[in-house]
């Protein structure tokens, strides 16, 4: 069985992947890996405070790829240089770089063509929900980074769920326009603006360029809604997360194993799709 991870970080990155023992931000780490169903060490991802520890835990956990994402946010940045280093030379790993068009204004265009151009990304992320104003992705400040990377033929993520500041930020309706003014631009939805799943489905539904990425609230509770339609019209358009370091990489591959998906779809939601997604 091969699995493509498509959201799956060290904890070395990130204070708030709970790089530093005993700080407040590992406190948080820690308290989200409980709220999300980790079971057993709500630490296990200590190891992958080192590069070597994080690949041992990819290797281990028998991933063909641990996608990891870059940020760039008021809150948090991690620079596209950063993420080129950690996956650079490692078949295992692919990186998503990351760009705000608010903090960066008319360089982040330049930023992500660089990325993408001359770093070997594989994506842009964008995080409209946690800008500074909080703005929807159909936000005229986001669309040359949609023209872009849709001439590049890369993907865009968005960064969805309930950990958006305001949760009226958490809305697919936006993405929907988005999805029409860009018909060939794939659009990953990560976190699958859960717990909004049912009008993120029916978005995704009618617009076969928008991608759910529940990861680890798919295992939470109102998240059959994305099994069964995974099961159904969403067969080519699901793929799996783990949220590493929130939850556990196997843990999680063995829980989605649970859900319910038939055995029709499972190479689909596992496997090819990111792989499609990515022109491997």
């Amino acid at each position: 069985m091969k699995v493509i991870d498509m959201r799956c970080r060290p904890a070395f990155l990130h204070d708030f992947f709970g790089a530093t023992p005993g700080s407040t931000a590992n406190d948080t780490a820690r308290w989200l890996n409980r709220r999300v169903g980790t079971r057993g060490d709500d630490e296990h991802y200590a190891r992958s405070r080192t590069q070597e520890g994080f690949l041992a835990e990819v290797r281990e956990a028998g991933l063909s790829k641990a996608v990891v994402v870059g940020r760039h946010t008021p809150a948090q940045h991690l620079p596209n240089e950063l993420i080129h280093r950690v996956t650079h030379g490692h078949d295992e790993l692919l990186g998503i770089a990351g760009v705000d068009p608010q903090l960066q204004g008319h360089a982040a265009v330049d930023e992500a063509e660089r990325a993408i151009r001359e770093l070997g990304l594989a994506g842009i992320d964008i995080e409209p929900g946690f800008g500074v104003p909080a703005r929807h992705p159909d936000d005229p400040v986001y669309f040359p980074i949609y023209e872009v990377c849709a001439q590049l033929g890369v993907p865009v993520f968005l960064m969805t769920g309930p950990t958006t500041p305001d949760l009226r930020f958490n809305d697919p309706a936006p993405l929907a326009r988005v999805a029409q003014a860009f018909p060939t631009l794939p659009i990953v939805c990560y976190h699958g603006y859960w717990p909004n799943a049912g009008q993120l489905i029916g978005a995704a539904f009618r617009y076969e360029n928008i991608n759910v990425v529940p990861d680890m609230y798919l295992f939470l509770p109102g998240s059959q809604a994305y099994v069964d339609a995974a099961n159904g019209f969403l067969a080519d358009q699901f793929l799996f997360g783990s949220s590493y370091p929130f939850r556990p990489i196997r843990q999680s591959i063995d829980d989605f194993l649970r859900l319910g998906f038939s055995e029709a779809v499972l190479d689909k939601v596992l496997y090819s799709n990111a792989s499609r997604l990515f022109k491997l």
